[in-house]
């Protein structure tokens, strides 16, 4: 029988408290071969094969089936894949990982409470300036799936390839869609969150994909998986809605 594939991050602070969760859950992940190697194995499950993969090449991953589980944050999931509810089966949320994807604009915009208020504003702002008001993003699909079921079409999406909280300072737009934990570095840039501008509460996941080849053997195995590591996820964390 071949292994079922677990995708899990190969590097920064995700990895790390992924290979913690594995540990308060009796289980020893480590990597085979050479130690900058790309594979894995978890002692105790020799079905599994682990994969370190980049945390956004997991999403691409399970879309494709290349890999029947992997271990991301949701929001990654949610941007990669359009038709994720079908795609993918999201059977454990890990308590760890969390971040609030939102839409924020400038503090100074006292009239602008809501994604209506955006509505409200977009016109004369066109008139103003001879253009929409410019998201800075790299949540693309999100941003757009979002305004759309808000009805909110005037805007122009910025695409940001890093430090989008900094993108109103700098000129290249009026407001952002970026993820946040504590909203510090929000507050510091001079912006504010939307009252109902969040637009998905995030955490890393467990995911399988059912693009993937299953077996009967394979649904064993990850309801193994599963279990275990269930019950090293504090509850509170796991529920955070």
């Amino acid at each position: 029988m071949s292994k079922l594939t677990l995708a899990i991050p190969s590097k920064g602070r995700l990895m790390e408290q992924t290979t913690d969760m594995f540990a308060r859950a009796g289980l020893v992940v480590r990597k085979v071969g050479h130690v900058r190697g790309y594979r894995g194995e978890i002692d105790g499950l020799p079905d599994i094969d682990v994969a370190y993969v980049s945390s956004g090449e997991i999403a691409a991953a399970l879309k494709a089936g290349s890999v029947h589980l992997g271990i991301t944050g949701e929001d990654l999931i949610r941007e990669n894949i359009s038709d994720a509810a079908t795609r993918i089966r999201f059977l454990q949320a890990l308590g760890f990982g969390f971040a609030d994807v939102i839409v924020a604009v400038p503090a100074c915009w006292v009239d602008v409470a809501t994604v209506h208020d955006l509505e409200d504003i977009a016109l004369p702002f066109r008139r103003l300036h001879g253009r929409w008001p410019r998201v800075a993003t790299k949540y693309v699909n999100l941003t757009r799936r979002f305004f759309g079921s808000k009805g909110f079409g005037d805007y122009r999406i910025i695409e940001s390839a890093g430090a989008t909280e900094g993108a109103p300072a700098a000129g290249m737009a009026e407001l952002i869609v970026d993820i946040t934990t504590t909203g510090e570095t929000l507050r510091a840039n001079g912006l504010k969150i939307l009252d109902d501008g969040v637009i998905l509460k995030s955490q890393a996941n467990l995911c399988a994909s059912n693009a993937a080849a299953w077996t009967p053997e394979f649904e064993k195995i990850c309801a193994e998986l599963t279990a275990k590591l269930s019950a090293s996820v504090p509850a509170k964390a796991a529920s955070r809605a």
